[in-house]
């Protein structure tokens, strides 16, 4: 994975300002993986792209992660302080292995087969382009099956061939839980309890949001950085902004003496 400098950590941040999760889950990978094709990271499943996000956020960021969730039955804020770890599913990849030798076989387009009674079901994982595609849909039935459509390659009753719009429910729901187990990392969950009602709910841990946040937060403390120094010395942004975090701070403390 590539180490990203500050210039092109602002340059990812501004290109996805307005873009959808989507989007901005792909320019960070983009630039962060610049040896894989576009279209390649495009076809990860979400599971394998989140991964990707993780191991990115931790080399940004560091492991410890921090963040606040409220009751749903209460609205007490609860603090919740974990480590990247402990919402990495998929265990035992190198970090240089997940974005080489392995990133074609983490492809979306790996088919997987099952039977629900007299139903046969050949689909794939769901990938970026996917979520992207269902975005503008009017409610959420709209989208799993527009979602189901383009993810189940071929469908059968008793032998012959099934349009996927005729798929039971009983079928349906046995795809969604192949997808699920087949891509665990697509779907991490947190089980939390609050102190102060003792009501128990699980939250859902949503990488892209989580990184695009801090990333967010991040730009426009940067900012406020280069433009104290930029006013104190008449220095250029990118001349700021290849300085080291902790030289900057030093300059930073000297301009406010």
């Amino acid at each position: 994975m590539h180490s990203l400098t500050a210039l092109e950590l602002l340059q990812v941040w501004e290109q996805g300002f307005s873009a959808s999760p989507v989007c901005r889950a792909m320019y960070l990978l983009a630039i962060a993986h610049p040896y894989h094709s576009w279209e390649a990271l495009t076809q990860l499943s979400i599971g394998r792209r989140d991964a990707l996000l993780l191991s990115l956020r931790e080399q940004l960021f560091g492991p410890a992660i921090a963040s606040v969730s409220h009751c749903p039955q209460c609205s007490e804020p609860l603090e919740l302080n974990f480590s990247v770890a402990d919402v990495r599913v998929l265990e035992g990849k190198a970090e240089s292995e997940e974005t080489s030798s392995l990133l074609p076989p983490l492809s979306s387009q790996d088919s997987f087969s099952l039977k629900a009674d007299d139903y046969a079901v050949q689909f794939r994982l769901p990938n970026s382009l996917d979520l992207e595609a269902v975005a503008g849909c009017a409610d959420l039935a709209e989208a799993q099956q527009l979602l189901l459509e383009g993810c189940v390659l071929k469908a059968q009753y008793q032998g012959a061939d099934c349009p996927v719009a005729e798929l039971p429910q009983a079928a349906v729901d046995a795809i969604a839980k192949a997808m699920a187990e087949g891509d665990p990392q697509a779907n991490v969950q947190i089980a939390l309890s609050c102190p102060a009602c003792s009501h128990q709910w699980s939250s859902t841990f949503d990488i892209v949001h989580f990184v695009w946040g801090e990333l967010h937060a991040w730009a426009q403390r940067t900012l406020v950085e280069v433009h104290r120094l930029a006013l104190a010395y008449g220095w250029r942004e990118a001349d700021i902004l290849a300085m080291s975090p902790q030289r900057r701070q030093l300059y930073l403390e000297m301009v406010q003496r």
